[in-house]
């Protein structure tokens, strides 16, 4: 299978005036080409701020990913999704590439499956 996705080190701090946050610290991951990735964990453990992180949703200041890489496999080749522009993001951002963002109303329902879950949203 082809690697449409690889995630590396990914590292994203938030500056505040009570000090740094250190929210995603050292993410790695590989995506294949047919795979669905579902990213879950404890409430405030990064989930959201890496997925952000990787389509350029991070607001600057007073986040900033201070490290990492994210090679993508788009339509024109490989991208590293954390050193495009605003604008090379926007095209690559819905078309090639997106995200299911948690709803904090719903909760998963454990009588369904993730993958049926996934599918009606």
């Amino acid at each position: 299978m082809t690697k449409i996705l690889e995630v590396k080190n990914l590292i994203t701090k938030f500056y505040t005036l009570d000090g740094v946050v250190n929210a995603v610290n050292g993410v790695n991951f590989d995506l294949y080409e047919g795979e669905t990735l579902a990213i879950v964990g404890e409430s405030g453990s990064g989930k959201s701020v890496t997925m952000m992180s990787l389509l350029g949703l991070i607001p600057v200041p007073p986040g900033k990913i201070e490290d990492g890489s994210a090679m993508f496999q788009g339509v024109d080749g490989p991208l590293n999704l954390l050193e495009l522009s605003p604008e090379e993001l926007r095209d690559v951002r819905g078309g090639q590439i997106g995200f299911i963002f948690q709803d904090p109303i719903s909760t998963l329902n454990p009588i369904l499956t993730i993958g049926e879950q996934i599918s009606e949203t």
